[in-house]
This record gives C-alpha cells, structure tokens and sequence, in this order.
C-alpha cells in the first residue's frame, strides 16, 4: 500500500516477523523514538485542556462544535467501566463508525486505550457483517441500521421455508422469554430452562452465522430500535441493551447492560443526576456534561445552566426505578394541520421494522395527514423479489412493483394498527435509492437530514397530498 500512500513515513510490526521487510521497525525500535515526549507532555496537560472537539449531526439546524475535555472522557470512561461489572480488559470489538460520532470515539478510541481493547477497523459500515465474522467481537455497538439489516437478513432467509421458519420462530419466543428472566436478574425455571437447550441447538447457529457468538455485550444506540428488532435479538440470546446519550455528554447519559427493560434505554450512569424538566424534557447533570459550544456562547446558555444542568431536547418519562423511556423529540415533533403534535422517530423506527423498508421518513408538517418516503431494503428486496417469482432485476424496477408495494402496504397497515388514528401512515412513497451517511438524506452520523430530504424529494412530497 506504501505507493498509494505518499504521506506515509514509518510502518512498524507488533509481532517479530522470520524475515523484516525494509524500512519497517519493529515494537521495540517504535518505543524507543519518541516524537513527544510523553512524561513531560503528561504534567503540562491539564484536566481541563480541550481534549477534542466533535460537531453535531445538525439535524436541527447548523452543526455546532461540542467541545470535550479530558477530565470528561475520563470521567465518562469510569463510569461506564463501572456499569460494564466486570474487566472488559483486552476484549475484542470492531470500529466502523464515523469518527465524528461519540460512541466511537468512547469506543475505541478511549476505552481501546484504556482498557487496551483489541480493535478490528472497518473501513464501510456496509462490509460490517464480514468483518463481525472474522473478529468475533466479544463488544459490539450498533446504530440501530445495522441491527435492523441483520434482522432482515435473518428472517429472510430463515422463513424461506416455512417449516424451518416456524421452527425458529419458537426457539425465537422460548429464548426472548428466558432473556426476560435474565434481564430481571432471577432464575429461569426449570421446565423452561430445558427447553431453552433445544431452542439453543436452532439459535446459536446464527449468532455463529452474524459473527455474534462470542459476544457478551451487545448496546443499540443514536436512535430508537423497533421493539420487535431488539425482541429478536434477546431472543437470540444476545444481551442487546439500548444506551442514550448525545455528543454533550460524552455519549452515555443512561445505560445499563444486563437488568434490562425493553422499550427503556436504562437509568443514569453512575454519577449523572437525571430528573425531567416541567414539560416532560430530559435533563442531566454531572461529570459527562460538555464545556460549550465552540465560539457559540449564546448556544451554549440556550441548553446549559449556570448550575450545570443540560438541557436534551427529548422528551422522556421515567419509572419507579429510574429507567428512562424517549419518547419524543422537542425539535423533531411534527404538527399537523389538525394541531396534532407527532414523533415521527417512533413512527420511523415502527416502519423499519418491515423487512422489505431499509429506511424511512415520515412527512406531514403542517399536512392534513401523515405520509411516508420509504426505502427499500437494498439486499433483502431482491430475494424477496425472486423467492416471490419476480424477475425485474432493477431496484427501480422493484420500487414500482405492484406486489413489493402491496406486502408494503401490509406491514405499513400492522405499523398503523399500534398507533393512535391521526399517527397512521395513509400514504407512502417507494425509493429504490438506499440513503448514505454523510449525504443530502443522512447525518454523517445516519440520523435523517428532515430538511435535506423535504428539499430533495419535495415533487414526491407534493404527489402524496394531491
């Protein structure tokens, strides 16, 4: 690779090999040529040194500079390493995130650090799959567009054939029964835990087929999961939990991995005060809490109090136990022409729990009804379309076929069926064009750019309501 890489200066090996290629140093040779010296530049920083700057996913608006300490991502790394309850020391984990997003860097830049994790990287998050099966992560973060591909790869296959489909789906059930057992930390009864051994002989074969088999902590994180999604996954017998957190506070703000409650992303991580504001807004308080926004003052006074108190934008309900449930956003509500205040993420995530619907976003601001763009599913729509005896080999072609919108049709009717009257989808749109981080549709952290897409697709916005 030396010839495509003219800025390259040093290679060096970890392990010694039998014959050393020129140029390249060895461990110890790197260790000994130190470009900083570190035992000085370790007493001039200081804990309240900017440690980096991350900018926001502007979904709402322009990205504003997050800036981070260095006391705060230790801070944050600590508690998370006490709400781990156990050494995750040299574990193994993949790192395919942008590096724009906090997780990430809380992943496998700080904790690869301090906990000397053994990182796989993954240049595409679309090659994630592959990648999962060589490096076998014993931690595994995902967005949940990841989880939900995988689940689409699954089910696909598997109920091919409806006797092998049915059998999974009672593993599946026995399995998400036992998880609930678990997550409430008590014994799984006898007559249940012999029949989960059977389940295990139909299961763990595709925890071995994701790449997943040896994984011990599995966390969903960056946007809502659809409930039947992280259903599947617990029943698979993955410890799935969901985390919530936002570039301002160094990612967690609420996380536990195992006494889990589905629909809940968890209660606080040690040391962070949570409580809800009057109207129901999430607010936190401790170490994780970011310095400002860079050269953004009037920003900053806008989310942070004099007493430290950041303000999210979401809007939560906390139980008896402190666990956390979103359940809207403030700036992503939709208000329709009836005066019906909306959150579309709810409705988002719902939808793309279809397998056929690869992503989508849900319309009607200031519209008498809701509508939906949706994208098909680029690697589960064509086997969908050739087990069902359609040829047209395009996704366009797919996009347009009568039988893919009527299965679409279907589960957009079972999304509907969970929602109040004026939150169902009575129209939709369907693209064949899968959206891409970083681009007019998604974030570089694959949250929807709602004016991006508004702007983009507004002539088949405006064919919905004609």
């Amino acid at each position: 690779m030396r010839d495509q890489i003219p800025t390259l200066k040093k290679v060096a090996v970890i392990d010694t090999p039998e014959t050393l290629p020129e140029g390249v140093l060895l461990w110890d040779d790197l260790m000994a040529h130190e470009p900083v010296e570190l035992s000085v530049a370790a007493l001039i920083a200081q804990p309240d040194d900017l440690a980096t700057v991350i900018y926001t996913s502007g979904t709402t608006g322009p990205p504003k500079g997050v800036m981070l300490d260095h006391k705060g991502v230790l801070w944050t790394a600590e508690s998370l390493m006490n709400r781990f309850g156990f050494d995750i020391a040299g574990m193994r984990m993949v790192s395919y995130l942008p590096m724009a997003h906090i997780a990430e860097r809380n992943t496998s830049h700080y904790a690869g650090i301090m906990q000397a994790l053994e990182v796989t990287t993954c240049p595409d998050p679309g090659r994630i799959t592959a990648y999962l099966g060589h490096s076998r992560p014993q931690i595994f973060f995902a967005v949940p567009r990841v989880w939900e591909k995988m689940y689409a790869s699954v089910t696909s296959v598997v109920h091919a054939d409806a006797a092998k489909g049915a059998e999974f789906d009672a593993a599946l059930a026995i399995g998400w029964e036992a998880s609930e057992y678990r997550a409430r930390g008590e014994e799984i009864p006898k007559d249940l835990a012999e029949s989960l051994l059977t389940a295990e002989l139909v299961l763990s074969p595709w925890r071995r087929a994701l790449g997943l088999d040896e994984c011990k902590v599995a966390i969903s994180g960056a946007a809502p999961i659809p409930f039947e999604i992280f259903r599947f996954f617990r029943g698979l017998g993955l410890e799935i939990s969901e985390i919530y957190g936002l570039s301002e506070t160094y990612g967690p703000m609420t996380w536990t991995p195992f006494r889990v409650k589905a629909g809940t992303v968890g209660p606080a991580i040690p040391g962070t005060e949570l409580r809800l504001g009057e109207d129901g807004e999430v607010i936190c308080r401790g170490g994780n809490i970011f310095t400002g926004y860079l050269d953004q003052p009037e920003k900053t006074a806008e989310v942070l109090t004099a007493d430290g108190w950041f303000h999210t934008g979401d809007i939560g309900v906390l139980d008896d136990d402190g666990y956390l449930k979103i359940v809207d956003r403030k700036k992503e509500l939709i208000i329709t022409a009836g005066g019906k205040n909306i959150s579309p993420a709810n409705l988002e995530a719902a939808l793309k729990a279809s397998p056929l619907i690869g992503q989508a976003c849900v319309i009607g601001e200031g519209r008498p009804f809701l509508s939906a763009l949706l994208v098909l599913d680029t690697e589960v729509a064509p086997v969908w379309a050739s087990m069902h005896g359609i040829s047209e080999p395009s996704l366009e072609a797919l996009a347009a076929n009568a039988e893919i919108r009527a299965a679409i049709q279907v589960d957009v009717d079972h999304v509907n069926a969970q929602f109040s009257k004026a939150e169902g989808i009575k129209r939709f749109t369907i693209l064949s064009a899968e959206w891409e981080a970083d681009s007019e549709e998604l974030t570089p952290t694959m949250k929807l750019k709602r004016r991006g897409i508004s702007a983009k697709y507004a002539t088949e916005i405006e064919a919905l309501y004609s």
